[in-house]
């Protein structure tokens, strides 16, 4: 398989706000012990009341575009990939579009919650592969404090902000060599926000009930990510003919240091090749895994000619795997 692309530059931004275990044990009935011990997670940053996921992912956007020294009016195509967009429409792309100044690129919003930034990056492909499009914004941008219920100690001490981006341009060697996407939406009542949407439009009724915040079923949600994350890494690495031993580095969702743990062991993937941002960050949903790639480029963890392991689950449920050739 022809892969197709170059990551020209990578970007990610954080918000400044930082929200501790110790801060949640003030808020509720929970320890840092208990947080760390099952998931891995120190911490997580948290946006200003201002400040939406278009200004999050606009600032990840020109990290990557000056890495990449290319100027924003280059950039013929922005893909988002969020479940946190600033409004139903117009798409949060139109948003980071105005932002950056990015005014001869088509703009378009891809909601497949965690799995976001890896549907995303095939998405590109795919478009460049018609030759239509020469230079590609891939950004994930997530502010899930604004849909999290912070008296629901289940999901409130696992999620965070932030955001992540990469440029890409055509490539005949490098880039995506395999890839698997998937989804089950007899699942998708494991993770969900039930409110907003036609099915339940905002009512005062659905206010008070909470309809508007995340809903997960941690439990069952973590046995399924564990099988799904294995099942579509081995996949990649069967159709592209490579072996764990290959990978140079696996960056994983970041929701739960134990899935990514388990995962690892059940792919054959020792846990030293494991990039964890997860103890920092929380679970920033579609953003996790571009924030974590952003950070290994700059800290000079990623080669020419390395391969890496992207692999993702989401609501919906979706999942999706991509092997890139560096």
């Amino acid at each position: 398989m022809n892969s197709g692309f170059k990551i020209l530059g990578t970007g990610s931004y954080l918000p400044e706000k930082v929200l501790t275990n110790f801060d949640l044990e003030k808020m509720v009935d929970t320890s840092d012990q208990w947080i760390t011990e099952r998931t891995g997670i120190k911490e997580r940053r948290i946006a200003h009341p201002r400040e939406a996921s278009s200004d999050l992912g606009a600032k990840a956007a020109l990290r990557a575009l000056e890495m990449a020294k290319i100027s924003p009016q280059e950039i013929d195509l922005i893909i988002v990939a969020t479940i946190t967009p600033d409004m139903f429409f117009p798409s949060t792309a139109c948003f980071i579009q105005k932002k950056i100044g990015a005014w001869n690129a088509a703009v378009m919003d891809v909601l497949a919650a965690c799995s976001g930034f890896v549907y995303g990056l095939v998405t590109a492909q795919g478009l460049m592969s018609t030759g239509g499009f020469k230079k590609i914004l891939v950004i994930a941008a997530e502010t899930l404090s604004k849909i999290t219920d912070w008296e629901d100690r289940s999901t409130c001490v696992l999620l965070g902000d932030g955001a992540g981006a990469c440029v890409i341009v055509p490539d005949r060697e490098k880039g995506i060599i395999s890839y698997h996407l998937g989804g089950n939406g007899s699942l998708g009542h494991l993770l969900f926000l039930p409110g907003g949407g036609s099915r339940l439009p905002a009512t005062q009724d659905s206010v008070n009930k909470k309809k508007h915040f995340l809903k997960m079923k941690g439990n069952e949600l973590f046995k399924v990510a564990v099988r799904v994350l294995s099942e579509s890494a081995l996949k990649v690495m069967e159709k592209a003919g490579v072996s764990p031993e290959e990978i140079s580095l696996f960056i994983p969702h970041q929701a739960n240091w134990r899935i990514m743990k388990a995962c690892a062991q059940r792919i054959g993937i020792p846990v030293e090749k494991i990039y964890v941002t997860v103890d920092k960050y929380g679970n920033t949903s579609a953003a996790t895994i571009p924030i974590a790639l952003d950070e290994a480029v700059r800290e000079g963890k990623v080669k020419e000619g390395d391969l890496i392991l992207l692999d993702a689950f989401g609501g919906g449920l979706t999942w999706g795997a991509c092997l890139l050739r560096w």
